[in-house]
Order: C-alpha cells, then structure tokens, then sequence
C-alpha cells in the first residue's frame, strides 16, 4: 500500500521561509506539490522526477520556492521562500507511478497517489 505523509506545515509571518516535507512508502515516484486555498481549486506548485534531475514548477512561484528530494530516505522537500499571505494554503504531496517524460505535471490527473495536506499560514 503507497502511503504519503506530509509534514512541515505552520504558521510564519511574510517574508519568512518555510520546509514542508513528503515521505513516501510503497515505492519511488514521481513527486509533486499542489495547494488549496480557502475557496479556490486544487493548484499545481512544483514537481520532480524520480531521480531529482528534472523538475517542473509553477510560474506564480519559481522564483522563490525550490523542490528536492533524498531518495534514501524516500523524502521529498519543498522549500519556500520569501512567503506571502497568497501563499496560505493546504499544501498536499502527490505521486505518479509513470515516467518523468510522458506526463504533463501541472495536471491532478497525472498523479496516482496523494497525501493529507499539510496546513501553511502566512500572517502579513
């Protein structure tokens, strides 16, 4: 059973930075990032191949976030920076059992697993 389980996730004041973090049980993955704001639709944030060499990121948040992952301990990161109350949101971890190449990441769909979420709140 594929079990994905984030952590990380608080409250920080604008301006500040934040780590979440994604462990992964039951396999390797493609991983991805997506948060829900109050009211709004399932966003897409980062993602990463299996091996770490590609990623793919939101434009909104490029500049300031960076994913990465330890594939010995089977964890994927999300470190964010620079945070503003735009990016208060529930922050979930997704995996995909295909390939880097043959999916378009941006998607729900192309994912096969997702975790709980974990809660972000940035105070201006």
């Amino acid at each position: 059973q594929v079990q994905l389980v984030e952590s990380g996730g608080g409250s920080v004041q604008a301006g500040g930075s934040l780590r979440l973090s994604c462990a992964a049980s039951g396999g390797t993955f493609v991983m991805g990032w997506f948060r829900q704001a109050p009211g709004k639709e399932r966003e897409f944030v980062a993602a990463i191949s299996k091996n770490g060499s590609g990623a793919d990121y939101s434009d909104s948040v490029k500049a300031r976030l960076s994913i990465s992952r330890d594939n010995a301990k089977n964890v994927v990161f999300l470190q964010m920076y620079v945070l503003t109350p735009e990016d208060t949101a529930v922050y979930y971890c997704a995996a995909s059992t295909r390939p880097w190449p043959t999916r378009t990441w941006t998607i729900r769909s192309s994912y096969d697993y997702w975790g709980q979420g974990t809660q972000v709140t940035v105070s201006s």
